[in-house]
């Protein structure tokens, strides 16, 4: 049986080889979920509001499908596949890292719970840091509406810097970071334990499949972790469109925000609470999807290498 990577002690991981294979094709397999999510977050008003241009997930694709044609659910699709890249293989390279930093300089056990929460989560503020500029450039695609206001990659990061300077790139850093720390965290920590409760409850012809039980336990820790931070992902998105109004002007109502606590603010007068959990539905078939084949492809690449060092050794 293969071992792995993240049941084992650290140490023994081909750094920066597997993240970089992971993430790539996830995006295009969730295009429709990532994109249907942040219209419906950046919908100001209430989907009970008859004026609200979007009122569900199937009415929202339908809308979107009859106005923009099937090619406007890849919109952003370039940057993403960019962020994707990026972000894993920072991610995991940082994760396998810290994790070792751990096992071989104090007394804790890099595979508990707490190790997983604080590794997972300073590795994704790292990656976020590195690509949180595509992460604007990938929102700002995705949130805009016909006519077009960017044509092209290059042309968007040439208007941006022209018209909102440099500052535009990290925009919607500081709530990013704040949830992206958690939600990362509970990501490795989760799905270390759903596979210890997995190997629990599942007989034993049920555990000869690993590369399910990593698929199924990946697909659950990324339920549970975009659940208890969705909130503030949505205020990531609300504010990362900020400047960009003009271009939302045909979705419905428009709102500038102040900061964070603005935003939160306003949410909570304007949309009330379930305002916090707008684009949730999608979001979390796209976080099941994309998380669950995120730690499969980081497993399965892992094991390879675990496979070719041994055979590399044994000759």
């Amino acid at each position: 049986m293969l071992r792995s990577p993240l049941d084992t002690d650290p140490g023994h991981l081909p750094l920066g080889l597997a993240p970089p294979s992971c993430p790539d094709g996830r995006e295009t397999d969730t295009a429709l979920c990532d994109l249907s999510g942040p219209w419906l977050q950046h919908e100001r008003l209430s989907r009970r509001d008859p004026n609200a241009k979007y009122h569900g997930i199937f009415q929202a694709s339908r809308q979107i499908l009859q106005e923009e044609g099937l090619t406007a659910f890849w919109k952003g699709h370039i940057p993403a596949q960019i962020l994707s890249i990026g972000y894993g293989a920072v991610q995991f390279l940082s994760f396998e890292m810290l994790t070792e930093l751990v096992h071989r300089g104090s007394v804790y056990d890099a595979r508990e719970f707490s190790v997983h929460f604080v590794c997972g989560g300073l590795a994704a503020c790292t990656a976020t840091l590195t690509v949180h500029p595509v992460d604007v450039l990938r929102t700002r695609f995705a949130a805009q509406g016909e006519p077009k206001v960017y044509n092209t990659l290059r042309h968007a990061v040439g208007t941006m810097y022209r018209s909102e300077g440099p500052q535009v790139f990290y925009k919607g850093l500081a709530p990013t970071l704040i949830a992206i720390f958690p939600y990362a965290g509970l990501q490795f920590s989760c799905y270390s334990s759903l596979k210890h409760l997995y190997k629990w409850a599942m007989p034993a012809e049920g555990k000869k499949n690993e590369n399910l039980q990593n698929l199924l336990c990946g697909s659950g820790a990324g339920v549970i972790s975009k659940t208890l931070t969705y909130p503030l992902d949505l205020f990531k998105k609300r504010l990362q469109v900020g400047g960009f109004e003009h271009a939302r002007a045909a979705f419905g109502q428009v709102r500038r925000y102040k900061g964070l606590m603005d935003c939160a603010k306003q949410v909570l007068q304007k949309e009330g609470a379930l305002g916090f959990f707008k684009g949730l539905s999608p979001s979390l078939l796209k976080a099941a999807l994309s998380t669950g084949f995120m730690f499969f492809w980081y497993e399965f690449f892992c094991n390879v290498f675990h496979c070719m060092n041994r055979t590399a050794s044994q000759r």
